[in-house]
């Protein structure tokens, strides 16, 4: 699994001694000794007469290896099962997973919580973020119950569940649900005794077969309720239907208000990305990576684990990986629109992908590619914004002027060479049709991609003292001038300031293939002053970013000039 690694190859066979022994050594926990069901007349579980689940047996290698875990004393540690703070017994991020800081920090302080009261949170995200990775991390370093829920009728997820809560009790036979009241009731009890997770992973799964099953759960949440009043159940459900998940807490929404917790799991940023795919050193080669795949984590695994090992190596695994019919990411880019169960009309909204990606960025430029009115594009642009297939842009000088860009690189691959080119690459041309498609990667995947994260720099990574100030947006833009009788793109506008936004830099990010040169510069001069005076205070700093670097008469230029930052790919993924 991507991300996952073992801390030592011994650790397979310490589970295995461990498991053996956890029956002799570990008793039930509180809340799987109350009996929960009259299944079986008179047939009440006891502390005596269950035996260790598969969970059990693997707290009891985290219990060994971890005796003393966030400050448990060792002697809590001694004897039974009962008497540890399991949510405290691994709150520190497991070495499994990758980055997620800031997601293991919100999960962890969500879940062990010492709050009265059971309280709701959603997670979310589009497919092979790690989402369930992270879900099974958490629950079985605290403790908690998962069920991951599958696309099937409710009669046969109520058996599912019911087999996997008696699993986890510790039960002999499955529970048998009468309804899903009943199963939240019976879920949420879990934290009777203690702060206990309780993740239903696919909810949507579940809201599909069960329309109703928001209405159950905001009951089952009231505030005088029992679970609100007698348990400290950490109730998360996840899923990967944004629309759905979204839509949960939105609008008039049963659970509206009732949840203390949405996190959205997103893929890598682009620094995160080229350490996970162990291309940190080469900063070009990391770009071009992330400009092709981007930063989700499922598609090293997909790409057989690895990526290139260097520029030269970069077309022929681009032909082997990304261009081969073989390859579990040659449709990846088309799957991912139809994943989403609010796309009614797959089509459509393909045809828009395929017009952003071919250069048309403007509303009006979309509709005119698709022969449509520019009216009749709103719920398509807002349909692909809300899955997280497209962002838009606003203008840092004319906040209603919106561009619009794809968010998911597969995506743009996808549009611009393999749907278009598909008869060709089954025939086994990729190469070919990879070195013959370079200017159009170069102007519609490199450029475009270069400038994006250039703007991302500047907003996550750059000094105070290169901007000129803290940036609050980071924003491209378009100034007329009257010398040359047309209008000027800048790249990125820095603004340090709420509206009407003091602009602190202006610059121009280029992934040309010969270094930026001191005509670069003078134009970024000229486009300084065209800059509308009521938004200038002190004079704007110049930012160039190239991603094969700098002349040398520009290199010269810069060290010299309090006013301008060279910034390089080594800078963009390194430097501030």
């Amino acid at each position: 699994m991507t991300g996952v690694g073992l801390a030592g190859g011994a650790l397979a066979c310490a589970v295995t001694a461990i498991a053996a022994v956890a029956a002799d050594r570990l008793s039930v926990h509180p809340s799987r000794a109350r009996a929960v069901s009259d299944q079986d007349q008179g047939d009440t579980l006891t502390a005596s007469d269950a035996s260790p689940s598969p969970l059990e047996a693997t707290r009891a290698l985290l219990i060994a290896a971890h005796p003393t875990a966030d400050g448990l004393e060792s002697s809590r540690c001694a004897d039974s099962y009962d008497n540890f703070n399991y949510h405290r017994l691994m709150t520190n991020k497991p070495v499994q997973l990758y980055d997620r800081d800031s997601e293991w920090r919100e999960l962890t302080e969500f879940t062990t919580s010492d709050q009265a009261g059971a309280t709701l949170g959603l997670v979310y995200g589009r497919r092979r973020q790690g989402k369930t990775l992270l879900l099974q991390l958490l629950t079985l370093g605290t403790g908690g119950f998962m069920f991951p829920a599958t696309q099937q009728g409710e009669a046969q997820n109520l058996a599912d569940l019911g087999a996997a809560y008696a699993e986890y009790r510790g039960l002999r036979q499955p529970v048998h649900f009468r309804d899903f009241r009943e199963a939240l009731t019976e879920l949420l009890r879990l934290g009777e005794e203690q702060p206990t997770a309780v993740v239903i992973d696919e909810f949507p799964y579940l809201v599909s077969a069960t329309p109703a099953l928001p209405s159950y759960l905001q009951q089952e949440l009231s505030p005088l309720g029992h679970a609100r009043q007698h348990t400290r159940t950490r109730m998360i459900v996840c899923g990967s239907a944004l629309t759905t998940m979204s839509g949960l807490l939105g609008g008039g929404a049963p659970l509206r208000g009732r949840a203390r917790l949405e996190l959205i799991v997103r893929p890598f940023n682009y620094r995160a990305s080229a350490e996970f795919w162990g291309v940190e050193h080469n900063p070009e080669l990391a770009f071009r990576l992330h400009a092709l795949v981007g930063g989700t984590p499922a598609y090293k695994d997909m790409c057989a684990g690895n990526g290139p090992a260097s520029l030269a190596q970069l077309g022929g695994w681009v032909a082997r990986r990304l261009l081969n019919p073989a390859s579990a990411m040659f449709r990846e880019g088309g799957l991912l629109l139809r994943e989403e169960p609010s796309i009614a009309d797959p089509t459509s909204y393909a045809a828009v992908l395929a017009a952003i990606s071919g250069g048309a960025r403007r509303r009006s430029e979309i509709a005119a590619a698709l022969g449509r009115p520019s009216g009749a594009l709103a719920h398509l642009l807002t349909g692909l914004e809300d899955i997280g297939m497209i962002d838009h842009l606003g203008d840092a000088l004319r906040g209603k002027r919106t561009v619009f860009q794809i968010a998911e690189p597969v995506v743009r691959l996808y549009q611009l060479l393999i749907a278009r080119h598909e008869p060709e690459l089954v025939a086994g041309r990729a190469a070919q049709l990879w070195a013959r498609s370079a200017q159009t990667i170069a102007e519609k995947i490199y450029g475009p991609h270069f400038e994006d994260l250039a703007r991302a720099w500047c907003l996550q990574h750059a000094a105070e003292e290169t901007l000129g100030g803290t940036p609050v947006s980071v924003l491209p833009t378009e100034l007329p001038c009257r010398e040359h009788h047309s209008g000027h793109h800048i790249d990125l506008v820095v603004a340090k300031d709420a509206a009407p936004g003091h602009i602190s830099a202006i610059g121009e990010a280029k992934a040309t293939r010969t270094p930026v040169g001191v005509s670069e510069l003078q134009r970024l001069e000229h486009l300084r002053g065209l800059l509308p005076a009521a938004r200038v205070g002190q004079l704007p700093k110049l930012l160039l970013f190239s991603l094969t670097g700098f002349t040398a008469g520009l290199a010269a230029e810069a060290a010299v000039r309090g006013d301008l930052e060279l910034v390089d790919a080594d800078r963009l993924y390194h430097g501030s």
